[in-house]
């Protein structure tokens, strides 16, 4: 990973931490936290990961452009448009959807990204169409660096091989040996990085993928062909299938957390202080605590993928409405 050009941007490495008020609260075994929300860079949260290689790679290549895309509720499209601006590029967003009013397109286009909307809701069209956006603007004499939506490329993976290496070590420092590594799973780059990355070190420890928007048989394969061409671009071995295990997380729909989902987001920011969107946090959080109400032997980690602060306002709302989780329920202890 030394040798491929990296545009630090994170404040690495994030903690990894018990959740003991949260644990007392769900009485469940033990939970280990990696907190992503706490990288340093904006609000942009595990995404911070993939970037700082793509946009490594976007100025080793020259380029003076930024080009990527999402739809109004993606985390990585003001990430995208705040790490180009640190960097000193330009940025163009593909989006898809309606871009009135939403809060994180809004806070792209702060960041000073301009957005180009598809005029329509086909989510799998925008990567197409940001290769369309960077053919155009090369033939205007710009220098378009072109991103899927996600950053999820076999090198914006390496961002999170990266982290997978980084958690080894904190692993080893708490003589853990964890049961089960819990994230979700939208555009698939984070799962695949982690798979390449723990390959050499922890081949052993299933990751469990939590899938907020595609099919499993469908996102199964997008990953485990990431994680290969990740492995193949450091040099490494191939990641195991079987460590891969995926959980449909999906719902009643993209961006749509369930109730249960919902009152398990509450919990946790009742009794640990973490705040989770609807779309990728309350889900794979959801997963990580069924599992460790399991009790397996070793604790489960759950990746705290953090995220833009307004992607959160719908189950803040929720909550400032709902009032306490219930008279005399357990949130944990006064005090630190």
């Amino acid at each position: 990973m030394t040798d491929l050009p990296r545009f630090p941007l994170a404040v690495l490495p994030t903690p990894l931490v018990g959740a003991p008020r949260l644990e007392r609260a769900l009485g469940c075994g033990p939970l280990l936290v990696k907190r992503d929300d706490l990288i340093g860079f904006g609000a942009a949260g595990n995404k911070t990961r993939p970037l700082e290689y793509l946009l490594g790679a976007a100025r080793a290549q020259g380029a003076d452009v930024l080009v990527t895309g999402g739809g109004p509720g993606s985390n990585f499209c003001p990430a995208a448009a705040l790490a180009a601006r640190a960097a000193g590029l330009d940025c163009e967003l593909v989006v898809w959807g309606d871009p009135a009013g939403a809060p994180n397109l809004a806070l792209a286009v702060a960041a000073g990204a301009t957005l180009r909307p598809t005029g329509g809701t086909d989510r799998a069209a925008v990567d197409e169409l940001v290769a369309k956006r960077a053919a155009a603007l090369a033939g205007e004499g710009r220098q378009p660096y072109a991103v899927p939506r996600g950053g999820s490329t076999d090198l914006g993976a390496v961002g999170f091989a990266r982290a997978a290496a980084e958690l080894a070590e904190q692993l080893r420092a708490l003589a853990a040996r964890p049961a089960a590594i819990v994230l979700p799973v939208g555009s698939g780059g984070s799962v695949a990085g982690l798979l390449a990355g723990l390959a050499p070190v922890l081949p052993e420890v299933p990751v469990v993928g939590v899938s907020v928007s595609r099919p499993l048989g469908e996102v199964g394969r997008h990953v485990l062909d990431l994680a290969g061409g990740c492995a193949r671009l450091l040099g490494g071995p191939a990641p195991r299938p079987g460590q891969l295990r995926l959980v449909d997380g999906r719902g009643a729909g993209f961006g749509t957390a369930s109730p249960q989902e919902r009152d398990r987001a509450r919990l946790a920011l009742h009794t640990e202080g973490y705040l989770l969107d609807t779309t990728y946090g309350a889900e794979a959080f959801a997963v990580a605590a069924d599992l460790a109400l399991e009790r397996p032997d070793g604790p489960v980690v759950w990746w705290h993928t953090g995220g833009q602060i307004p992607a959160a306002a719908s189950l803040l709302a929720t909550s400032l409405t709902a009032g306490p989780i219930a008279a005399g329920a357990p949130t944990g202890e006064e005090g630190p």
